[in-house]
């Protein structure tokens, strides 16, 4: 069989703990902050899972991750 490539941009989007969850950035949290409370900002700082419908998916994107 010959090596799979992984993808790289969802390489940098998503990384695997260590019970094997694939964890993401929260979305808007890059720009236009000021309008958004203190309350939103923290809690988007966190990071998130992928929804159960995704998780196939992104796991074909990162092979080896």
């Amino acid at each position: 069989m010959p090596k799979l490539k992984t993808n790289r941009g969802a390489a940098k989007r998503f990384s695997k703990t260590a019970t094997g969850k694939i964890r993401r950035k929260k979305a808007y949290f890059s720009h236009i902050l000021t309008t958004k409370s203190p309350k939103r900002k923290r809690r988007l700082r966190k990071r998130g899972f992928i929804s159960k419908a995704d998780v196939r998916e992104i796991r074909r994107l990162l092979p080896y991750v």
